[in-house]
């Protein structure tokens, strides 16, 4: 299991380009498709979408994956 965010939380993640940090938009709690993939997900192990700081670009991620950083 990851760890809970809320919308709003300023977060970062390991991305191909390196560290990329946004802010929480949207919390998943039921499978989703996204970029034409299926993302399983659940109540005890939510996935979230997250603008980029620097572009417009949405990612979606667990938990685990995400760092909370100081706002």
């Amino acid at each position: 299991m990851g760890r809970a965010f809320k919308i709003g939380d300023h977060v970062s993640w390991n991305s191909e380009a390196g560290r990329v940090s946004g802010t929480i938009t949207k919390i998943h709690i039921r499978d989703f498709d996204y970029k034409g993939h299926t993302h399983h997900t659940s109540a005890d192990d939510p996935q979230y979408e997250i603008k980029s700081d620097k572009t417009d670009h949405i990612a979606a991620h667990k938990g685990s994956a995400l760092r909370k950083l100081p706002k």
